[in-house]
């Protein structure tokens, strides 16, 4: 997941994406029946990584405010799912703050680090990531990277898009995203180390 590469699945759908979003905003229901087909399976498993198992209900909560607002919405497909994934991430810290489980902002240090190129355990930590499994790892990691991962994994952004949700610098998302993606690596393919410093997405550093 070098710089600039847009996750493939992802991309693939963004031009099909696109037009869709765009006769949903002339009103065809089912082309925004289409796009949400499209968006919804990594939108739920980037709030699986944030929220757990009330993912549905914060997915429900962002895709009215979706449908709500679609008509203020200008982009294109890669546009559109960096437009609901910003939504989605205000619900889901509203949940968090709701259940009195405030993150705490993370300050990355190294921002400026670019990220090496494929390895093969970062391979094996991105085909993983569509399993339950893979999720739940995801949470155990400081939440500056889970959602790092997440956005540019699950839900398939590139960095510049990536961190204008996450209101960041490209540089300090591609360092949580490495990170992230090295720690993935080590719990995937070493099922013998254990994690002497356990966070939860709620206390990242």
């Amino acid at each position: 997941m070098g710089q600039g590469r847009e996750p493939r699945r992802a991309q693939a759908y963004d031009e099909e994406l696109g037009a869709a979003v765009a006769r949903a905003q002339e009103g065809d229901e089912a082309a925004f029946a289409r796009a949400y087909r499209i968006v919804q399976p990594g939108l739920l498993g980037y709030l699986r990584g944030i929220v757990g198992d009330d993912a549905e209900d914060v997915a429900s909560d962002a895709w009215l405010e979706i449908a709500r607002d679609l008509g203020r919405f200008k982009g294109d497909g890669a546009g559109f799912r960096g437009w609901t994934a910003t939504i989605a991430r205000h619900r889901a810290l509203d949940h968090l703050r709701r259940q009195k489980v405030r993150p705490r902002s993370a300050g990355l240090d190294a921002d400026v680090l670019e990220l090496a190129g494929p390895h093969s355990t970062h391979d094996q930590a991105l085909e993983a990531l569509s399993t339950e499994r893979a999720l739940e790892l995801v949470r155990s990691l400081p939440r500056d990277q889970a959602e790092a991962v997440l956005l540019r994994v699950v839900v398939g952004l590139d960095g510049p898009s990536a961190a204008r949700v996450l209101g960041k610098r490209p540089g300090a998302v591609r360092t949580a995203a490495h990170r992230g993606l090295k720690r993935l690596a080590t719990l995937i393919n070493g099922p013998g180390v254990t994690n002497d410093d356990p966070r939860t997405l709620g206390e990242s550093t």
